[in-house]
């Protein structure tokens, strides 16, 4: 299964989702994945990376992907929705210095409510949320108005 992470281009590193990503890679032989690491300070010794990416080749790696396990930034889950990518969400957390407040967070739960990806609130549940995403079809359709509605409020909240 191709697993294409980004952790987007926030100044503060996402370590904590890399490394768990990392491990993951090492021990799931069935995992090809390729990361967009940003700013981080950890390098990933089980799978290949760049800092960062233009946009074709952005979109090029989600394309790539089954699945895209992605930092709760709404540019990165709306392209991946758009080119119907099963999601599975990390959102930075404030608590773990990754980013100023918990907006990720409200975001990864409205996509998940809407049956648009999988959240993960605690890291060591990534490895079950990668198995259950290779069977999940996220609701790419429809519910475009929730959607825009729970992205409005969110970036209300901020």
């Amino acid at each position: 299964m191709k697993v294409f992470v980004s952790v987007g281009t926030h100044p503060q590193p996402f370590d904590r989702l890399l490394g768990e990503m990392d491990l993951l890679a090492g021990k799931e032989k069935t995992l090809e994945v390729f990361g967009q690491v940003g700013n981080c300070d950890y390098k990933p010794k089980n799978f290949p990376f760049e800092r960062f990416l233009n946009d074709d080749e952005f979109q090029g790696k989600i394309s790539w992907a089954d699945i895209v396990v992605s930092h709760g930034g709404a540019g990165t889950l709306i392209n991946a929705l758009r080119q119907g990518k099963r999601l599975v969400i990390v959102p930075r957390l404030q608590r773990f210095g990754e980013h100023t407040n918990d907006h990720q967070l409200d975001l990864a739960r409205a996509f998940e409510k809407e049956g648009k990806g999988i959240a993960v609130e605690e890291i060591k549940r990534l490895g079950n949320a990668i198995k259950m995403a290779a069977a999940f079809r996220p609701k790419v359709g429809s519910s475009r108005q929730g959607l825009v509605k729970a992205v409005k409020e969110f970036i209300e909240n901020l």
